[in-house]
């Protein structure tokens, strides 16, 4: 039998002045304990956008503008592929919290290479860290 197709991520670019928000993955999920731009995995019938919002809702506590896309990479992972959409998104209301993962916190774009992220997000972490 063939691979399955890839599990589709939506992901958020945050900023605060010149910090990014990044979230730690909790013990028990795929890739645990890594950094990564807060996010989730699309449900069948919801737009990128959509998952974004919900996600942002869900994980952190937060309402959020869902902006342009501005990263779309493919990953294989041994056991897994994943689609990643990465999107600009303005903060609209609430204090972002760790609900749904270990922890959260706001680095500016050179400190970013500090943290450990999964792999499918090296491409993007070049970009941002450019001066």
């Amino acid at each position: 039998m063939s691979g399955s197709a890839a599990i589709e991520v939506a992901a958020a670019i945050i900023r605060c002045g010149n910090a990014i928000l990044i979230a730690q993955r909790r013990e028990n999920d795929h890739l645990a304990n890594l950094w990564e731009f807060p996010g989730g995995k699309r449900e069948p019938g919801e737009t990128f956008e959509q998952c974004l919002s919900r996600e942002l809702q869900e994980e952190l506590g937060v309402t959020a503008r869902v902006g342009r896309l501005v990263h779309d990479v493919t990953h294989s992972y041994p056991e897994r592929t994943v689609r990643l959409c990465f999107y600009e998104c303005e903060l609209l209301s609430g204090e972002p919290k760790p609900i749904h993962c270990q922890d959260c916190r706001w680095v500016l774009p050179d400190e970013l290479r500090r943290y450990k992220f999964p792999p499918a997000d090296d491409e993007l972490i070049e970009l941002l860290a450019k001066p």
